[in-house]
């Protein structure tokens, strides 16, 4: 799952999707039927990548006044090349959000399907979460995420970065 970059909020709390009212930890619950925000963070992140699940961004650093990917500027791109390398069962990359997805000619030519998926930001509020959690089943299904998890390895764990 590749992100843009982590907002205001994820970055104070050294958290992958850490504002509040981003909707990627509930989504993911409604997915697995595991309350995944009543977890400590550490304990939530390996429970997800026991599934199969890795988290990232596409841009290692970038300037930006507040959250908004729209005012994203002067992105560094993340090596996803040495990501897919560092994961051989990876089966898919999927972006959240249409700022991640403007990386889709470089993560297409990594040899995966990839797939966009609707930002799970507050700032997308014209879709509901009942819409995106349609969008998100379809394309853990086809990731075979809502499989049962997957036998823990080095492989498995999720890329080091922020946060």
């Amino acid at each position: 799952m590749l992100g843009s970059f982590p907002s205001v909020a994820s970055l104070a709390a050294q958290q992958y999707y850490g504002h509040p009212r981003n909707q990627f930890w509930p989504l993911l619950s409604a997915l697995w039927g595991q309350d995944l925000r009543a977890m400590p963070y550490r304990e939530r992140c390996d429970w997800v990548a026991r599934r199969g699940l890795a988290v990232w961004d596409v841009y290692a650093s970038c300037q930006r006044e507040g959250s908004l990917d729209a005012d994203i500027r002067a992105a560094a791109p993340n090596d996803l090349q040495a990501l897919v390398s560092r994961l051989p069962q990876l089966r898919a990359i999927a972006h959240n959000g249409g700022e991640s997805a403007r990386s889709l000619r470089v993560t297409q030519a990594l040899g995966l399907p990839v797939l966009r998926l609707p930002s799970t930001s507050p700032a997308n509020a014209s879709w509901s979460f009942e819409r995106k959690l349609q969008a998100w089943r379809e394309v853990f299904a086809f990731a075979g995420l809502l499989d049962e998890p997957q036998e823990e390895d080095e492989g498995s764990r999720r890329p080091h970065g922020r946060p």
